[in-house]
């Protein structure tokens, strides 16, 4: 087994001491989704009412990011079925479903931006609706259908749709030191490769909380 590779320089992370290699694996993909839109449009400052949109494996780390940067947090979700995981263990401050209407008019114009993680066609004005002036929605789940939307919901605000994919070398540094900084781990399950079949069927289900890891060092393989 091969103990070193060469590499070019860019594209190497450094990663900070006290790390653990099966949490800096999904920080690199969920932690820098997520990171990367808070960093590039401005939105680090403490004090900011922001929303995650969809729990999941990306979502689950925009709370965390989000809260450890000083950010009032709502979750949003289609169901209640998250309510619980979202206020009594990710931290997040309020939890919005949006099938609820009353409770979606309750909320309008509140938030300072909310980042779209779902993954799946949906209508964008019930979350624009929920942005103050000058807020953002910012899209980081890929959607292969068109959306569409009514051009006043964007106007009459001066709000704004964008959208980020993965981020930058230099973002990945910093989100790993920032990451170390506050503690911020996400929630796996480690697995041998032999569970591999296994976690996949799970993955179509949605039975993971939220990221599997495999553990390749640890796994036994045959080389014949």
């Amino acid at each position: 087994m091969n103990l070193f590779i060469v590499m070019f320089l860019r594209f190497v992370v450094k990663i900070p001491d006290g790390l653990a290699p099966e949490q800096v694996a999904p920080l690199l993909c969920a932690g820098v989704t997520v990171y990367s839109p808070l960093n590039h449009f401005g939105l680090k400052e403490s004090g900011l009412r922001g929303a995650i949109l969809g729990l999941g494996g990306v979502g689950h780390m925009g709370v965390k990011m989000a809260k450890a940067m000083g950010h009032h947090v709502t979750v949003i979700s289609s169901t209640d079925k998250k309510k619980t995981e979202a206020l009594d263990h990710l931290g997040a401050d309020e939890y919005l479903v949006s099938s609820d209407t009353e409770a979606m008019q309750k909320a309008a114009e509140s938030l300072d931006y909310i980042i779209d993680t779902v993954p799946a066609f949906h209508p964008l004005e019930p979350y624009l609706s929920l942005l103050r002036i000058d807020g953002k929605l910012i899209l980081i789940g890929v959607i292969n259908t068109p959306l569409q939307f009514l051009t006043p919901t964007i106007m009459l605000g001066r709000k704004s749709i964008a959208g980020t994919s993965v981020g930058s070398m230099k973002e990945q540094e910093e989100m790993l030191a920032f990451c170390k900084e506050k503690n911020l781990t996400s929630m796996i399950e480690v697995v041998k490769i032999d569970y591999i079949n296994t976690a996949m069927e799970r993955l179509e289900k949605n039975d993971v909380r939220y990221r599997f890891v495999v553990d390749v060092a640890g796994s036994k393989i045959d080389d014949q």
